[in-house]
C-alpha cells in the first residue's frame, strides 16, 4: 500500500494530494455556539499533515476553519514546505466593487495569517445578478497582484464556467459535488474541462458518509441529526429513492470484496478515474472517524471493465440529478441542507427595479442601465397587464462592455440569465416565456448559441425564431428578445 495519497499539479507551482481534507464538518460541530480551540485543531490538521494529506480545503462560512488552519500554517518558517490551504469566498449578492471585493479577499487572508491564498474559490447564489463577473475581474486583478495564487469557481454549471473563461478569467479548479448519486460532472462540465484545461476538485464524493458499508442493507432513517448526511439524503431522494440508492450501494459492496477494499474506496475510485478530476474532498473530523489508512487503499486498484458494467446496471435503475452542477443553490429542488436556502442567505436582491409607467396604471418597466436605453428611448422590458416584452437583448455588462468578445454561446448565457432577471423585476419567471426571437451576426454558429438556449428551456419549450441579422452593433454574435404570459401573477 502506498505511503502517501497520490499528487497533481492543480496549477503551476501548486502541487495538491488527491485526497483533499475538507473542514466543513468544523461548521457542524460548532453550530450549536461553541468553538474548537484553534490549536487543538491545529494538531489534528498536522497529523493529516504528517501522514501525505496536506491540502486542506474550507469557506468563510465553515466556522472557524480558517482560524484554525491560519494556527496551522504559523508553525511553518517561511521557505519551508508547508500544508496547502483552499478556501472559498461566497458573499450574497449585491455590488461586486473594488473594495468590497478586495475587503472579502482580504479577510481569507488575516483569517489564514498568509500573505497569498494558495486557491481562492469563488461561489456566486444567482446568475441572474451579473456582479459576479465583476467580483471575478477584481480577483483576477488580486491573483496578478501576488495576493491569490491560483483562482477556482465553487459550483459552477458549464454554460457559467465557459462564460467566465470566454470573458478572460484564469481558472484553475471547479469544486462540485460528484459522487456515484450524482453524476452530473461526467458530462458538459467534465468535457468543457478537458477542452479548457481546467480540474474538478469533487464533493460530497461519500455522500455525507451513505457510500459505507455501515449502510449496506439497512433502513432508510427516520431522522437525520447532522447538517452534512441530510442534505446527501435529498441527492438519494432525488435520484430514486432508498431501494434505489441501496442498489448503487450493493453494487459498490460487490466490488470493494473484489479488490479487497472498503466501499468508500471504491466511490472515491470512481470519481478519480474522471480524467478531469483533480482530487476528490474528503471531511476531516479533527481527531474524529479519521480513516487515513483506509483512504490510502484507493491508490491500490483501478475499476476494470466488469467493475463499470456492474455500476452502469445500478446506475440505470436511478433518476439523474437534475439540471447541471450548482443548481440545487439556484432553483427547485433545493439539495441543501435545510431544502433551501435558509441556512445560507435570507433573500436574493432582483438586480433590476421595476418603476410605473407614468400616466398607465396597467404598465410596469425595467432599465438594465446601459447607455443605449436612455440615447435610443426604450426599455430593457416592459410589463403590460400579464404580458411581459423584452428588448432586443446583448452582452452587455454594466453601461457598455461586451462580454465575452467573439463567444456566441457564452454570450447567448449572458444574455438569457439578463432576460430572466429582466423578467424577474417585472414578478414572472423564465417559465411564463412564450416566444424568444434570436438574432445571429453569423448563421453558421446557430449550434452553441442553440445550445446555450437549450439549457434554458429545454423543457419550457417556447416559440422559437433563429435567424441571420448581418452585422450586429459593436463585437456582438447575437441578440435575444422574449415574450412571456404571467397569467395569474
Amino acid at each position: 500500500m502506498p505511503q502517501f495519497p497520490e499528487r497533481i499539479a492543480l496549477a503551476p507551482g501548486l502541487s495538491i494530494s488527491r485526497l483533499v481534507c475538507g473542514l466543513w464538518q468544523v461548521a457542524d460541530i460548532e453550530k450549536d455556539g461553541r468553538t474548537i480551540d484553534p490549536e487543538h485543531g491545529a494538531d489534528a490538521l498536522q497529523a493529516y499533515a504528517k501522514a501525505g494529506f496536506d491540502t486542506f480545503d474550507m469557506a468563510d462560512h465553515y466556522g472557524s476553519a480558517e482560524i484554525i488552519t491560519g494556527h496551522l500554517l504559523r508553525r511553518y518558517s517561511a521557505g519551508s514546505e508547508r500544508p496547502v490551504a483552499f478556501t472559498k469566498w461566497c458573499p450574497e449578492p449585491g455590488p461586486m466593487t473594488h473594495d468590497v471585493v478586495r475587503r472579502g479577499v482580504e479577510e481569507r487572508l488575516v483569517r489564514l495569517g498568509v500573505e497569498k491564498v494558495d486557491l481562492l474559490q469563488f461561489h456566486w447564489w444567482t446568475f441572474e445578478h451579473p456582479a459576479w463577473l465583476d467580483a471575478l475581474h477584481e480577483m483576477q486583478a488580486m491573483k496578478e497582484e501576488g495576493l491569490i495564487g491560483a483562482l477556482g469557481l465553487t459550483n459552477f454549471d458549464a454554460a457559467h464556467l465557459g462564460l467566465a473563461l470566454a470573458d478572460g478569467i484564469e481558472i484553475a479548479s471547479n469544486q462540485v459535488s460528484f459522487s456515484l448519486i450524482d453524476r452530473r460532472a461526467a458530462g458538459d462540465l467534465s468535457a468543457l474541462c478537458q477542452n479548457k484545461g481546467v480540474k474538478l476538485l469533487a464533493y460530497g464524493t461519500l455522500c455525507g458518509g451513505f457510500l459505507s458499508e455501515r449502510w449496506l442493507g439497512k433502513e432508510e432513517p427516520e431522522t437525520i441529526p447532522d447538517w452534512s448526511r441530510s442534505k446527501y439524503k435529498r441527492f438519494i431522494d432525488t435520484a430514486g429513492g432508498w431501494t434505489v440508492y441501496q442498489g448503487i450501494l450493493s453494487a459498490a459492496a460487490e466490488i470493494a470484496r473484489k479488490h479487497g477494499v472498503s466501499v468508500s474506496n471504491v466511490a472515491s475510485r470512481w470519481v478519480l478515474e474522471h480524467q478531469a478530476v483533480a482530487g476528490t474532498i474528503i471531511g476531516a473530523r479533527l481527531g474524529e472517524n479519521e480513516h487515513r489508512d483506509d483512504n490510502l487503499k484507493v491508490f491500490t486498484f483501478r475499476l476494470d471493465e466488469e467493475d463499470k458494467t456492474l455500476l452502469g446496471n445500478a446506475f440505470a435503475a436511478s433518476t439523474p440529478i437534475p439540471g447541471d452542477c450548482g443548481d440545487e443553490y439556484r432553483k427547485p429542488p433545493f439539495l441543501t441542507a435545510s431544502g433551501d436556502l435558509s441556512h445560507h442567505l435570507a433573500a436574493i436582491p432582483s438586480v433590476y427595479t421595476a418603476v410605473a409607467v407614468p400616466g398607465r396604471e396597467d404598465r410596469m418597466r425595467v432599465s438594465s442601465g446601459s447607455i443605449w436605453e436612455p440615447l435610443a428611448g426604450y426599455s430593457r422590458a416592459v410589463r403590460v397587464g400579464e404580458r411581459i416584452l423584452v428588448s432586443g437583448t446583448t452582452a452587455t455588462h454594466g453601461r457598455d462592455r461586451c462580454v465575452a468578445p467573439g463567444d456566441p454561446g457564452a454570450q447567448t448565457t449572458y444574455i438569457l440569465d439578463k432576460i430572466a432577471a429582466s423578467i424577474a423585476a417585472l414578478g414572472g419567471s423564465m417559465e411564463d416565456v412564450v416566444r424568444t426571437r434570436i438574432y445571429l451576426k453569423d448563421a453558421a454558429q446557430w449550434e452553441p448559441v442553440s445550445r446555450a438556449h437549450g439549457r434554458f428551456f429545454s423543457e419550457i419549450l417556447p416559440a422559437n425564431t433563429l435567424i441571420q441579422a448581418g452585422a450586429l452593433i459593436g463585437d456582438y454574435e447575437v441578440e435575444i428578445e422574449a415574450e412571456a404570459v404571467v397569467e395569474g401573477k
